[in-house]
């Protein structure tokens, strides 16, 4: 245990998740509380969608490129369509 060491304040987000990366929370527990906090995922419906596997394949290869899921990728890609065809003067 680090009962000499106290987690420090971080002033970002970047700055916290290397510090995670390279300490264990097991060796600061101590220092943790417990907080109780309500936790409501957004409603999603699933469809099942046929996609060409050519489409698929491209569409995996720049998931993974991005380093995002795929279907946050098509639902970027698909909500990004949509702007487009919504409003075809604008520039989005």
């Amino acid at each position: 245990m680090h009962d000499d060491k106290k987690i420090p304040k971080f002033d970002s987000y970047e700055e916290m998740a290397a510090f995670w990366e390279t300490h264990s929370l097991a060796d600061y527990w101590d220092q943790t509380e417990s907080v109780d906090f309500d936790f409501a995922p957004e409603a999603r419906r699933q469809y099942l969608v046929g996609v060409d596997r050519e489409v698929l394949a491209r569409v995996q290869r720049l998931a993974r490129t991005r380093g995002v899921s795929i279907e946050s990728l098509v639902n970027l890609l698909l909500e990004q369509r949509l702007l487009e065809i919504e409003n075809p003067t604008s520039n989005v």
